[in-house]
């Protein structure tokens, strides 16, 4: 797969499943912070579920839209859109009042030197969303960087492990998170918190980094030594059927792959499928940033893109030439300093 239309097309298929689940859900859906690297297969996803259900709801996008080809693609595809800074009250407030809510907004990249505005993206403007979406259901995405290092034999943090986010990125998702569970018993809204990593897209993320530094024969950092992944597709697949899985309290759910991969292992791998060496430098520490998502397993079934298909994808689309977004993860960061 190389082509951005067949790679689209993949991310925005949606199961029997999904169509069921947002069949029986009622109200439209509003994506906030539609314009990053999830938001529109999320929303395109959401759409193609809804034309197959049958249905007339609306998918609503906000984002500040500052590429306005996003915008407009999206528009062409059937989705609304809105252009507005959430953290302008006035543009906020504005808002339709629609009964699901997805929230995608935050910020990470850039975090060290930008604190303040970290701390505002990610934990005073929860609150304010939460406020104005209070008779809404809502889905806050956050991530598995609110949990300490687990040992890479334990299967990972699970939803009951207490957070001890490394670093101030992860310290403002755990307040982002806390905002959210306050306003979720005090309004009584029902709220899913959505801890994800990493999400898998052909064009960014851990496989595709690690597949580039194979192929350039660049050194590959083994500190962090593994990870867990996901494919796009169904981490969206999720984020949309978790609508009907809010509650009060707020629920919390890790979403993720099953594996536990070796970031030695998938560059050897890679070597094979590239006909190169692979190149390391640092020794795979005990513990990793991993998370265990068996209860969301439990709920919606297994990804039904597996790792090693996800793998075969990036080398096709990586050596078709197919584009890329240059988001790095930094998933081998240990620190915390984004």
């Amino acid at each position: 797969m190389n082509d951005l239309q067949a790679l689209e097309q993949e991310l925005t298929r949606p199961s029997a499943a999904l169509v069921s689940d947002l069949y029986e859900l009622d109200g439209d859906i509003l994506i906030l912070g539609i314009g990053g690297k999830m938001g529109p297969s999320l929303a395109r996803l959401a759409r193609q579920a809804i034309r197959q259900a049958g249905m007339q709801k609306r998918v609503i996008g906000v984002s500040r839209f500052s590429d306005k080809t996003v915008q407009g693609a999206l528009e062409a595809d059937g989705i609304e859109t809105l252009s507005a800074d959430l953290l302008d009250e006035s543009e906020l407030a504005a808002l339709p009042e629609v009964a699901n809510v997805l929230y995608l907004a935050g910020t990470k990249f850039g975090t060290t030197g930008k604190e303040a505005f970290t701390w505002a993206m990610n934990a005073y403007l929860p609150g304010r969303v939460a406020e104005k979406f209070r008779n809404s259901r809502i889905v806050a995405f956050s991530t598995g960087n609110v949990y300490p290092f687990t040992p890479v034999t334990s299967g990972g943090a699970t939803e009951a492990t207490p957070p001890e986010p490394v670093g101030e990125y992860g310290q403002s998702c755990l307040g982002r998170e806390r905002v959210f569970q306050y306003f979720a018993e005090k309004n009584n809204t029902p709220t899913l918190i959505y801890r994800l990593n990493y999400a898998i897209d052909l064009r960014y993320g851990v496989l595709l980094e690690v597949a580039k530094s194979v192929l350039a024969e660049k050194p590959i950092d083994l500190t962090m030594g593994n990870a867990n992944v996901i494919w796009q597709g169904d981490a969206n697949e999720i984020a949309l059927r978790a609508l009907r899985h809010c509650s009060v309290p707020a629920r919390v759910l890790n979403v993720t792959g099953p594996e536990t991969v070796s970031i030695q292992w998938l560059a050897q791998e890679y070597g094979k499928m590239l006909g190169k060496e692979p190149r390391f430098t640092g020794e795979a520490q005990t513990t990793a940033l991993l998370s265990n998502a068996s209860e969301a397993f439990r709920l919606f079934g297994y990804p039904r893109v597996t790792l090693r298909q996800m793998m075969e994808m990036t080398v096709a689309w990586l050596q078709g030439g197919g584009g890329q977004l240059n988001k790095p993860t930094h998933f081998q960061v240990r620190n915390g300093k984004f």
